[in-house]
């Protein structure tokens, strides 16, 4: 018996490994994988970049680097926060490894055994993962179509005994439910944490990947909005918008943030890939992100409303969910009598797998949803797992049925 340390005991993480297992299960239809689909990936540009890169440059990549990244990198990232409307100029960029590195990096900064912190409801599994590690007590607010519960946020921070040390958020195509936050729940979050002294945690990792270029105002940054009463940490990755093998991301914070955020990174890894950091700079400076966005943009519009088309048509009436405005995931409500947990059971056994929603409630209670991602969908699988798995739903609600009767 080995005396391991509490760190260990994450509920989720279980979830979180089940979960990449899920994903790259062989002949399985999965609908578990929030990740872009391997033919994605621009390749031919990835090849273009090294083959032409200076011997000198191509030797760096193998080198280490600044614990706060690749300074041509971080002078790229400064333009395109810049283009989003983030104040760059008074804060700071820290380049990590993936954006999950960062919301790891924030609650080793900040967080103490015990300590309070605040999440949605639900949440993304991967910062749950981090928050539970670290020994935080985690209370989460519920969310509806426009956002987080405002009204729900008022009361639980008044409950409280101590003052959270953040809430945590993903406001644009919201990992699991889809959904970007109105910019009138924005302002009226930052108005509910005004004066509060709660640091807000804004992991914005989708915000790239809106459907309509007329709603593209929707994914705009609430660090953006000027508020100085709320501290805002701005997290991003490049995961969804260029690969998850990348493994880059960055925070954005003011120095005081970023001074001590350095400190804790240069004792995880001391610094992130140079070798990935370089081929992201040259995609950048080539001018080649907006034009492969472009490509992406259509691609996942075009998955989601062949998922939307066979939902209406095989779905039973029961099943509701609200149509997504761009990232990669379409949330199903079920009915209160049955659990996804069961219908997970019954369609994996058809060949079929999602994620249940009970991996990404705060309490690992509430399991009345499943995500459905269909970035990672082989075109010509979907309409076949849409079946398959409406066929399970439907014999879940049945053997209910019987149950209740």
């Amino acid at each position: 018996m080995y005396a391991f340390s509490k760190a260990v005991n994450s509920m989720h993480s279980e979830d979180v490994k089940q979960l990449m297992k899920q994903a790259s299960g062989k002949n399985l239809i999965s609908f578990a994988g929030g990740m872009p689909n391997n033919d994605l990936f621009p390749v031919k540009e990835i090849d273009e970049i090294y083959n032409s890169l200076p011997e000198d440059v191509k030797k760096l990549c193998f080198q280490y680097g600044p614990t706060s990244g690749y300074p041509p990198l971080v002078k790229s990232l400064e333009c395109y926060l810049e283009n989003k409307g983030l104040a760059v100029a008074n804060n700071k960029i820290l380049i990590t490894t993936g954006s999950l590195q960062a919301i790891s990096i924030i609650a080793r900064e900040f967080v103490n055994e015990g300590d309070i912190i605040l999440t949605e409801n639900p949440c993304f599994v991967g910062a749950l993962t981090v928050f539970e590690t670290v020994g935080a007590e985690i209370h989460s607010i519920p969310i509806d179509k426009n956002g987080i519960n405002i009204k729900a946020l008022k009361s639980k921070i008044e409950s409280l005994d101590r003052k959270p040390k953040f809430l945590y958020v993903t406001p644009n195509y919201h990992n699991p439910a889809g959904i970007v936050y109105t910019p009138e729940r924005k302002k009226a979050l930052l108005e509910a944490l005004s004066g509060s002294g709660i640091i807000l945690i804004e992991d914005d990792a989708y915000s790239d990947l809106y459907f309509d270029e007329t709603e593209r105002h929707l994914t705009r940054s609430m660090k953006s909005m000027g508020d100085n009463d709320v501290e805002i940490i701005y997290t991003g990755s490049f995961s969804k918008i260029l690969g998850p093998g990348f493994r880059l991301g960055f925070m954005l914070s003011s120095e005081e943030i970023f001074e001590k955020a350095e400190t804790v990174k240069q004792a995880l890894d001391a610094c992130t890939s140079s070798f990935t950091q370089i081929l992201a700079n040259e995609f950048l400076v080539q001018e080649k992100l907006e034009p492969y966005l472009t490509f992406l943009r259509s691609e996942y519009l075009e998955r989601k409303n062949m998922l939307q088309k066979y939902l209406k048509l095989y779905m039973p009436e029961e099943i509701k969910w609200n149509e997504p405005k761009g990232g990669f995931y379409i949330w199903l409500k079920l009915p209160p009598h049955i659990k996804s947990t069961d219908i997970f059971k019954e369609s994996v056994a058809k060949g079929v797998v999602f994620v249940t929603g009970r991996t990404f409630d705060p309490a690992s209670e509430k399991d009345d949803r499943l995500r459905l991602s269909f970035s990672n969908m082989p075109k010509d699988q979907i309409e076949k797992g849409v079946r398959i798995l409406s066929e399970a739903i439907n014999q879940v609600l049945q053997s209910s049925k019987v149950g209740i009767s």
